[in-house]
């Protein structure tokens, strides 16, 4: 725990009433769930007083939204593309100075890592109707300078959804030619949610900003309306050398206490602000901190992490090392669908966070006080939820972020047997 965290981190008499109420969850031991790190410069330093949500009080937020039998499809929705007059539009998406980018993670992928996550609800892509960038005409001549890249000025766009246009407004900004509005989208992704849909996810793989004040946005979701909006673009690792990202003390690695002790001996580096020899497993030294999840998840990582300025992994690590964060922040964002708030009792993948790096330093799983609210609306069972996931994971082993999940979760699915063992000697 980092000495910042001492402020913000709830008491175990607190945590044990918050999940008191009967629920299929087994309650793990400290070395699964540790609290949350709160580094200089992250969300809870900044805000150490955020009122914590118990499963009780999520029990009864007025907002929440129920899954029904006739609301209970999650929808994706694809990165909208440009038609052909605005055919520009689409290279808004690639960083500025990247001459061979890397292909952005497939919406399949993601949609199936949802559908793990919230397992016992239908995951699906929107197919209809077809999205669209074209031109936005409000009556007035527009005149839209060629630029010698093959590239055009930043000019406001329209979203086509079928039945009408929305306009979406775009700005030139650092990084990236063009960011567009993040609130526009919004809107858009409002006018085109299904009847039976429980929520819907745009992914959108151009930079967001919110209002003027936003450097950019990488995600946001209108809860009580059931949208949420997704954008890969700042995840992508091109960018993690220019902005000073630590790949390698990404999750698990966070909990690393020597990372941790420097991080707090440092002036803050949060990032840009958003609304070795490496030792296998089998060469660790055996000790009962070995049979944690957290152990195994941090000797899966450490096997496998990429430093941020290795030129020598391919392609394809680069991408899955984009599919993983792209799916923990789509994750955090349907959470809130679920009328799931900001967690600040543990490590939590819907903690809230003030940059890149806490970004990446948060765990891609959800702590126990959220599980219990996940669960309940989903009906999943634990351990079944939790084999999913693994499933899903296993599919990208030889990726670190994939690869530690999996090793925590082969743990966690094992501590979620002995719970249900007991509690039947119990009865």
């Amino acid at each position: 725990m980092s000495p910042h965290a001492l402020e913000s981190s709830a008491t175990n008499d607190q945590l044990c009433n918050d999940v008191a109420e009967p629920v299929n969850v087994y309650l793990p031991p400290i070395s699964t769930f540790p609290a949350p790190l709160v580094l200089p410069g992250d969300e809870l330093g900044v805000d150490p007083r955020y009122p914590p949500q118990s499963l009780r009080s999520w029990k009864h937020l007025k907002e929440r939204n129920v899954v029904t039998n006739r609301r209970r499809t999650i929808y994706v929705l694809p990165p909208p593309k440009a038609v052909a007059s605005v055919a520009h539009v689409d290279k808004w998406a690639t960083p500025q100075g990247v001459a061979r980018p890397i292909e952005a993670p497939a919406v399949e992928d993601i949609v199936d890592y949802l559908q793990a996550f919230y397992h016992g609800l239908p995951v699906k892509v929107l197919l209809k109707p077809k999205i669209r960038f074209t031109d936005w005409d409000d009556g007035a001549r527009k005149k839209v300078i060629q630029q010698p890249d093959g590239g055009r000025h930043c000019h406001d766009l329209a979203l086509q959804t079928g039945s009408e246009a929305i306009r979406i407004r775009a700005r030139k900004y650092d990084t990236f030619p063009a960011q567009l509005n993040l609130n526009d989208l919004l809107d858009a992704a409002i006018s085109i949610l299904p009847d039976d849909a429980y929520a819907l996810l745009m992914i959108v793989n151009h930079d967001l900003y919110e209002d003027e004040e936003d450097d950019f946005c990488c995600g946001r979701a209108y809860g009580g309306s059931r949208v949420a909006i997704v954008s890969t673009a700042r995840y992508n690792p091109e960018l993690d050398e220019k902005i000073g990202l630590d790949r390698y003390h990404a999750w698990p690695a966070s909990h690393c206490k020597q990372y941790i002790q420097r991080c707090c001996d440092q002036p803050s580096k949060a990032g840009p602000k958003a609304k070795r020899q490496k030792a296998t497993a089998s060469q660790r030294k055996p000790s009962q901190a070995d049979d944690s999840a957290m152990s195994a998840a941090v000797a899966a990582h450490t096997a496998l992490s990429i430093s941020t300025v290795d030129t020598s992994h391919s392609r394809d690590q680069l991408r899955v090392l984009w599919l993983g964060r792209v799916c923990k922040t789509a994750m955090h964002e349907l959470g809130h669908c679920f009328g799931i708030d900001h967690c600040t009792y543990y490590a939590c993948i819907m903690q809230g966070t003030a940059g890149l790096s806490e970004d990446a330093r948060q765990p891609p799983y959800v702590c126990p006080v959220d599980t219990a609210k996940l669960l309940t609306a989903t009906a999943a069972d634990e351990k079944d939820w939790l084999r999913a996931l693994l499933e899903f994971c296993e599919r990208f082993g030889e990726d670190a972020l994939f690869c530690a999940f999996a090793a925590w979760l082969r743990v966690r699915v094992a501590e979620v047997e002995v719970g249900s063992l007991e509690e039947q000697f119990r009865v």
